[in-house]
C-alpha cells in the first residue's frame, strides 16, 4: 500500500499531517516510490514534557485584542481545533503546528512562583490577566495538573481580576473560585460555541465539550453569579456561519450576558493544515468555504493586518457583523468592558508577609 493511499484522519484529533517546522534547517518529504509502507497508526498519544517557567505574564501591544497581558499554563493543546491560531507558536520549541500541537504538550513547571514575583515587582500596574492567550486552560491535561485552579487561588488572594477563555466543561470544577472572584468584580469568562451540531464539533474541534455541555457551563455559571459570555469564534464562510444567529440565541437562553465573534484566521501553517482537513472532511465544498475565506482576506488565505485580521473585510465580512450586531440587539446582549472588572483592590501576594520579613 502506498503512503498516498493511507487514511488521514486520526480518531480524535484534528490535523491531518505534521507540517515542517518553519525554524528546521532541514525538512522531509515522503514520496509514493511503490515500496510498502505500513499506515500511520490511527490514534496517536498524548505527550506531556515539562518546562521550568522563566517567566509568567506574556505581553502584547495589539490593538485587536481586550487585554495587554496573558497567562498561558500549557503550550500546545489536546482540544485539537484545527483553525487554531496557535498552532504556529508550537514551531518555537522544536515542535511541528500539526499534529505535535494536539499531542505533544508542554506542561509549565514553576509558574505560579514565577506569577508571584512578577506581580510583586514595584513597578506592576494591575491590568486583567487573560487565561489563557496560546492555549485553553482548561484542556484535559489540567483536570491532571491543576495549574489553572492555582492560578486563580493566588488571583483571588491577592484582588486580581482575570479573564477566561474556553471551551471546556473542567471550568465547573473551579465554579467556587470564580464565584468568589465575581463577587468581588474580578472575572469575566467567556464559553467559545462555534455550532450546535454535534458532527460538525466532532470533525472541528475533536476533543472539547460538546454545544450541549457549553451552554450546561453557561447556565450553571450565571446561575453561581459569575458573569459569563458567549464568544462565536470563528465564524467559517461556508461552514458554519449559517449557525451565527442560533448559536447567539442559545447562549443567551443559557445565561450569556456578553457576546462576541471574531472570523476564520489562518496564519501560517495554520491555512494549508485548514486546507487539507477541509478535503478530507467536507471534499464537496472545500473550494467553496476557501474561495469565500479569501473573499473576506483580499484575495489571499488571510491577512494579518491590525484592524483586519479578527473581523476581514468586503462584503461577506460586512455582512456578518451587521448579522452579528441585529442579533445581538434584538436578544438583549450587553456590550462586553472588561474596564468594569476592579483593578483596584489588587494588592501583591506577598505585601503581607514583607511587612514582617
Amino acid at each position: 500500500m502506498a503512503i498516498q493511499d493511507a487514511p488521514l484522519a486520526r480518531r480524535g484529533r484534528g490535523a491531518t499531517f505534521d507540517p515542517a517546522n518553519r525554524f528546521a534547517p532541514r525538512t522531509s518529504v515522503a514520496e509514493a516510490d511503490g515500496w510498502w509502507q505500513e499506515f500511520p497508526p490511527a490514534r496517536l498519544a498524548t505527550t506531556v514534557q515539562d518546562e521550568a517557567a522563566k517567566s509568567a505574564l506574556s505581553w502584547n501591544r495589539s490593538p485587536d485584542l481586550g487585554f495587554d497581558r496573558s497567562l498561558n499554563p500549557y503550550r500546545g493543546c489536546e482540544h485539537g481545533c484545527i483553525y487554531c491560531y496557535a498552532r504556529p507558536s508550537h514551531a518555537y520549541w522544536d515542535y511541528s503546528p500539526g499534529l505535535d500541537f494536539e499531542t505533544r504538550l508542554i506542561a509549565r513547571s514553576g509558574l505560579l512562583e514565577q506569577l508571584e514575583m512578577e506581580l510583586c515587582k514595584p513597578g506592576y500596574v494591575c491590568r486583567p490577566i487573560n487565561l489563557s492567550g496560546n492555549t485553553d486552560c482548561y484542556q484535559p491535561l489540567e483536570a491532571e495538573r491543576g495549574t489553572t485552579r492555582r492560578i486563580l487561588e493566588v488571583l483571588l488572594a491577592c484582588g486580581h481580576p482575570v479573564t477566561i477563555v474556553t471551551k471546556s466543561a473542567l471550568i465547573l470544577r473551579d465554579r467556587d473560585l470564580l464565584a468568589a472572584l465575581a463577587a468581588r468584580r474580578l472575572v469575566q469568562v467567556f464559553i467559545s460555541l462555534t455550532t450546535l451540531n454535534d458532527e460538525l464539533k466532532r470533525r472541528l474541534e475533536p476533543r472539547t465539550a460538546s454545544p450541549r455541555a457549553r451552554l450546561r457551563v453557561i447556565r450553571e455559571l450565571s446561575a453561581a453569579g459569575v458573569p459569563v459570555g458567549v464568544l462565536t469564534s470563528p465564524m467559517i464562510p461556508g461552514l458554519n456561519d449559517h449557525e451565527l444567529e442560533a448559536l447567539l440565541a442559545a447562549g443567551r437562553e443559557a445565561g450569556a450576558d456578553t457576546a462576541a465573534w471574531m472570523l476564520l484566521r489562518l496564519p501560517l501553517e495554520v491555512a494549508p493544515l485548514f486546507r487539507d482537513w477541509l478535503a478530507e472532511h467536507y471534499p464537496e465544498r472545500a473550494d467553496k468555504v476557501m474561495n469565500r475565506v479569501r473573499d473576506t482576506r483580499g484575495g489571499k488565505d488571510y491577512d494579518a493586518r491590525f484592524g483586519q485580521r479578527m473581523r476581514g473585510e468586503g462584503v461577506f465580512a460586512d455582512l456578518l457583523a451587521q448579522r452579528f450586531r441585529k442579533a445581538c440587539q434584538r436578544l438583549a446582549y450587553r456590550q462586553a468592558h472588561r474596564e468594569s472588572l476592579d483593578c483596584t483592590s489588587f494588592r501583591p501576594p506577598r505585601a503581607q508577609g514583607d511587612l514582617f520579613a
